[in-house]
């Protein structure tokens, strides 16, 4: 029965026009006429109820838009950086979906489904084979998360990519349900070189996501003139470093961060588990 009611609530998304229902988010959640702002956050917290003592800026009055108080930023205090440049930090608040080995080239997507390094990294089998038989960590972002994206450890910038796709859901209701599910939203792929080997960090797109952001480049979707895998490359004069800790980008609404690291650059903490809870700054393991 449960795998009906999953199947009934999930096939209307099939059906759904994802793009232009996002893009009207977009626009209500810039609406900065006051009375309908601050309703709308104040809603939102008590529906979701957001720890607001964690924000810098406390009050909804303090937003000019829903989007300011949703991307909003958190005491130093409330988020510590835990262990030592070996160690591998959460880039996010969120909830790990799922985390493990990668199987040659397969990631475990949910009970059923798996999908490939190589699409979900735009067809890019070349850098596909640098993470083959690597590690992977999927980590859901629900909305009342912080929704600001950090670096799991020291990197500089090589390669971003745009990935147009679908924006199904990615709760776990339709990650159970859509097969290849990750590989076929929309997606920001950015490729770091580290102390330990690449690390792709994946930032996957999904209904009512507005846009998404880097630090670097700022608002890398919408764009509707990219139809095709659009690549940035970076050259070794670029001077984009980020260290471990430090924002790389951001969520306009939320949605699910996938790590990708190469075959032994990492140790996975054995204490996290699929549903296990984690704040960004979170030890989740240790570099070798």
């Amino acid at each position: 029965m449960s795998k009906l009611i999953d199947h009934l609530a999930t096939w209307p998304q099939y059906l759904l026009p994802h793009h232009f229902l996002s893009r009207i988010m977009l626009f209500v959640t810039r609406i900065r006429f006051v009375a309908f702002k601050n309703f709308f956050i104040e809603t939102f917290i008590q529906i979701f109820n957001v720890d607001m003592s964690l924000a810098i800026r406390t009050q909804p009055e303090d937003y000019v838009h829903f989007n300011d108080f949703f991307t909003r930023s958190l005491k130093s205090e409330s988020r510590p950086i835990e262990g030592d440049e070996k160690s591998l930090v959460s880039p996010v608040d969120g909830t790990i979906s799922q985390i493990g080995n990668i199987n040659d080239e397969l990631i475990f997507q949910a009970k059923g489904h798996h999908y490939t390094l190589t699409s979900l990294l735009g067809n890019d089998a070349a850098l596909a084979n640098r993470f083959l038989n690597g590690k992977f960590a999927t980590i859901y972002l629900s909305p009342r998360d912080y929704h600001r994206i950090h670096m799991p450890v020291t990197g500089k910038l090589k390669t971003m990519l745009h990935v147009p796709g679908r924006l199904f859901s990615v709760n776990g209701r339709t990650t159970r349900m859509v097969p290849g599910l990750f590989a076929r939203n929309e997606r920001v792929i950015s490729i770091f070189d580290t102390a330990h080997g690449p690390l792709a960090l994946i930032m996957v797109g999904a209904i009512f996501v507005g846009s998404m952001e880097t630090v670097w480049s700022g608002t890398v979707t919408p764009s509707s003139s990219r139809k095709k895998v659009t690549v940035w490359q970076y050259d070794e004069n670029s001077e984009i470093q980020l260290e471990r800790g430090q924002e790389m980008g951001r969520f306009n609404m939320g949605s699910t961060v996938i790590l990708l690291f190469p075959d032994q650059a990492i140790q996975w903490k054995e204490s996290l588990q699929p549903d296990s809870v984690v704040n960004m700054g979170q030890l989740l393991g240790n570099t070798k």
